[in-house]
């Protein structure tokens, strides 16, 4: 997968050269905000020597396993732990009747059991926990507990949990919302319907959950694992575990990937409880299946749309049914929910809107936040919609879309004003101008690849190539009221700076960017970002951005604090305010330039330190009718997709991806470059492979075999042709979130492109071979 960001300049900006490295090479700055500056954690990384929870050990330490339900409904008749617990080398075995606090968890809704009591609700929903003395004695003993089942029949069809005998005592319709913006009654004079179906993606992170417990001496715990919000889930797991949350102390370790798997309990409990009753650490190590088993998938998402518009393509009005199958219990689904009702209509202007969303509970997979969630489902239905309004007008896809794009101060169909930077049209321009690949006729039939590989089985007579475009959006930090904060202290003696918030690294360069602030803000080169615990006043979960806004805003703060402690008494002592005062290339100097000194001799001696909050502006929940200021702020990104299709196999190659995205700041070009890079090809996963295949309720073949992720020889070529720098004046330092965006709009652009090539209606992802092939 190759870039052209190294050619790209962002609107008004510079050229975002891809040379530096932050080891002192390349034309831009070599550290601070705008550098390439390379994560401390790099090296370690590369070298394999990076701890991860998988790595920890411990004195005495025992193996857990967990026994997982077969089934995805029964009623549990009885369960039998004799066997299991007289295996030789078994120190304890435990079920929900050694839960001592609450029987129940949820991040959003306490409605998943600890361990299943009376009925199991999905495929994997945990019945029991061992721990041995090693691992294979743990999974032999979890195999030998004897649990017998009455089996029912799995509520599988989201459309028929509405009909169903709840499957939850909270019922199987987990929200509804109902938006209704303008005149309900309106009708255009063209309409296009479609019904869309989008399918089960599945985090599959690149290390699988892991932890390890060890009892304190106070009766409570400490858990070492690859959570994303460890406060949340010291939280939660002391609630089950019927301690304070002081006893009860998570420690974040290396997180090998984190889109959802690490976003709510997984091993925490489990081996809080075992621990607690050995008396001693204990580890888990999930394999593959039960990492598949475990943890949340994006939700599988029914859609039907009707678009209205006039005669010269300007929407009219957008009707839309959304149904979301949240799976056993509830999760984020109310999020989910409403991220996808709010952006039903996408990134283009409606003044009309009937807007229906449902999330229910049935017996499949739980499903939870994936990047972009409802997002990522809509955005391939609606602009599916476009591709067919266009096509029954006679008119360009890309024209259709230029006529009715979003500007700042629009509004969407909540409500809420658009008052974030939204250059819409910029970045479809963007992508429409960008220069096309090559046809494979221009080079040598042996340099070009067939759809299917290298050894492709097709000819090249019967591939056709495709260009489509898609636009899409996604909300930055929590919505509907969630209290956004985070906490920072920023510590200085003499040369060296010490940055401590509990924003975990989960790969989205949170340290990096940490280290770049103070860098930037107080000309103290060697800064280091001290490792996450509970023992830090929380910041929140990983997740839409928050650490680079919220996070980063509180770093900012925290610093700035400390600059001016730094600044007062060499203002004081010329005279001057410190605002006369300015911090570059590690000197002091003053406007008029009777001071200047450096950083290093203005600090020698001294300690200074603050402690500071970022909190964004506050946002309210939708209302009875979907409308209200849910969202603090809002990112954009338009993708070309040119693919080939054989249309006589129905495969598809992805030649290439032309992104342009609205990115408010560049705060540090090679970390942007990779986020968009990962999150596209994420997309194109989605697009084509990526469906964990359920058959009533049962996880079939829950491995990367029968789960395929695109390869570096799928990844497709993305170029980066244009990143707007129009910063977002109450974001700290203006800069967006990036990842999440591309993700969402180019399984959209990939859809479009297949449709420009076969002429199909492509109205399911990812797609099937047999929605790829030309019928004569």
């Amino acid at each position: 997968m190759t870039s052209d960001a190294a050619t790209a300049t962002p609107a008004g900006g510079v050229p975002l050269t891809g040379t530096a490295t932050g080891t002192g090479t390349g034309t831009g700055p070599q550290h601070g905000l705008g550098a390439s500056l390379q994560p401390a954690d790099a090296l370690a990384k590369t070298q394999g020597t990076f701890p991860y929870a998988a790595d920890l050990w411990a004195e005495g330490l025992l193996w857990a396993a967990v026994l997982r339900s077969p089934h995805p409904h029964a009623r549990i008749v009885s369960i039998d732990t004799a066997q299991a617990a007289a295996m030789p080398g078994v120190r304890a075995v435990i079920t929900h009747e050694d839960v001592p606090g609450n029987a129940t968890h949820g991040r959003r809704v306490a409605d998943r059991p600890a361990f299943a009591r009376d009925v199991v609700r999905h495929h994997g929903e945990p019945i029991a926990a061992v721990a041995a003395d090693h691992p294979d004695t743990a999974r032999l003993a979890a195999a030998a507990i004897a649990v017998e089942y009455e089996v029912l029949e799995p509520v599988t069809d989201p459309e028929k949990a509405f009909e169903a005998e709840p499957i939850h005592p909270d019922g199987n319709l987990i929200r509804h919302i109902p938006l209704r913006y303008g005149d309900a009654s309106v009708t255009g004079e063209v309409i296009v319907e479609g019904l869309y179906r989008i399918g089960r993606q599945d985090p599959a992170p690149i290390g699988a959950e892991a932890g390890l417990a060890v009892p304190r001496t106070d009766g409570g715990v400490e858990i070492y694992t690859a959570s994303t919000d460890p406060h949340t889930d010291r939280d939660l797991a002391a609630a089950c575990l019927g301690l304070r949350p002081e006893q009860v102390k998570v420690v974040v370790t290396g997180v090998p990937g984190a889109m959802a798997d690490r976003e709510d309990l997984s091993v925490q409990l489990s081996l809080g409880l075992l621990a607690m009753r050995t008396g001693c650490p204990v580890k888990l190590a999930a394999n593959r299946e039960e990492s598949f088993l475990g943890h949340a998938h994006r939700h599988p998402t029914l859609l039907r749309y009707r678009h209205h518009a006039d005669s010269e393509g300007r929407l009219v009005k957008v009707e839309a049914q959304i149904l979301l199958d949240a799976g056993a219990y509830a999760d984020d689904s109310s999020d989910a929910l409403a991220a996808a009702v709010a952006f039903a209509a996408g990134p283009y202007v409606v003044p009309h809107a009937v807007i229906d969303g449902w999330a229910v509970r049935t017996n499949n997979p739980p499903s939870g936040h994936v990047r972009g969630e409802g997002a990522m489902q809509v955005c391939a239905a609606y602009e599916g919609q476009m591709d067919k309004l266009a096509a029954k007008l006679g008119m360009d896809p890309v024209e259709l879309r230029m006529r009715n794009v979003m500007a700042t101060g629009d509004l969407l169909p909540t409500g809420q004003t658009v008052t974030c930077p939204a250059p819409v049209a910029e970045l479809l321009s963007a992508v429409r101008e960008a220069p096309l690949p090559p046809l494979p006729k221009d080079s040598p039939e042996e340099e070009w690849l067939l759809p299917g590989g290298p050894e492709g089985a097709g000819e090249p007579g019967a591939v056709r190539r495709g260009v489509g475009y898609a636009l899409g959006m996604v909300h930055m930090l929590g919505a509907e009221g969630t209290d956004e904060v985070s906490t920072a202290t920023v510590k200085v003696n003499g040369p060296v700076a010490t940055v401590m918030c509990a924003a975990v690294e989960t790969g989205q360069g949170f340290s990096t960017l940490a280290r770049q602030i103070v860098q930037e803000v107080l000309g103290v080169e060697e800064v280091h970002v001290v490792a996450v615990d509970t023992d830090q006043p929380p910041a929140g979960p990983g997740a839409r951005g928050r650490h680079t806004w919220v996070s980063g805003g509180a770093v900012e703060r925290a610093a700035k604090m400390v600059r001016t402690q730094l600044l007062q008494p060499l203002a004081a002592k010329f005279g001057m305010s410190t605002e006369l005062l300015t911090i570059a290339d590690g000197k002091i100097t003053s406007y008029d330039g009777v001071l200047s000194t450096t950083v290093a001799e203005a600090l020698e001696g001294k300690e200074l330190w603050a402690t500071a909050q970022c909190r964004p502006h506050p946002t309210e929940p939708l209302d009875e009718t979907g409308q209200g200021d849910a969202f603090v702020g809002l990112s954009f990104a338009a993708i070309r997709a040119v693919v080939d299709v054989d249309v006589e196999l129905g495969a598809i190659r992805v030649v290439e991806l032309a992104v342009a995205q609205d990115v408010g700041r560049v705060l540090n070009p090679q970390q942007v470059r990779a986020r968009i890079e990962a999150g596209v090809t994420q997309g194109v996963g989605a697009a084509l492979t990526e469906h964990l295949r359920v058959s009533k309720g049962v996880v079939r073949h829950p491995d990367l075999t029968a789960y395929p992720l695109p390869t570096a020889l799928d990844a497709p070529e993305v170029k980066i042709v244009k990143l707007v720098e129009e910063r977002d004046v109450v974001a700290p330092f203006g800069a967006k979130s990036v990842s999440a965006v591309p993700v969402v709009v180019s399984p959209a652009a990939v859809a479009a492109a297949v449709r420009a090539a076969t002429g199909r209606p492509v109205n399911r992802l990812p797609i099937r071979p047999q929605a790829a092939v030309m019928t004569q």
